[in-house]
């Protein structure tokens, strides 16, 4: 993602799980990324949608203080593991796209 997020109006931290195989052991290294809401796009660090293709977003919590946050598109659903409620950038999403349909 080369594009400037300092203009972003919320941000959500999530993490990513990469799995590898180093002399017949299998390693896991948790990577943390951020999911940016700003005016005009939803940016991940592999995605990025314009708000209009943002259809929703949900939040499915576990019992551990984790859970899975859901971005649906119209291109599909995509699912990042959060360790923090999201509801903060949910909520910002919905008055940002209810706003936007006041216009």
């Amino acid at each position: 993602m080369n594009e400037s997020t300092n203009d972003h109006i919320s941000s959500l931290t999530y993490f990513t799980i990469e799995r590898s195989i180093e002399w017949f052991q299998q390693k896991q290294e948790q990577k943390e990324c951020n999911i940016y809401l700003q005016t005009d796009w939803v940016k991940t660090s592999d995605h990025s949608f314009k708000i209009q293709a943002v259809l929703d977003m949900s939040y499915k919590p576990f019992s551990n203080g984790s859970g899975l946050f859901y971005l649906h598109t119209n291109q599909g659903v995509f699912t990042y593991g959060v360790n923090t409620d999201p509801n903060h950038f949910i909520d910002a999403y919905r008055r940002l796209k209810g706003d936007s349909f006041l216009n």
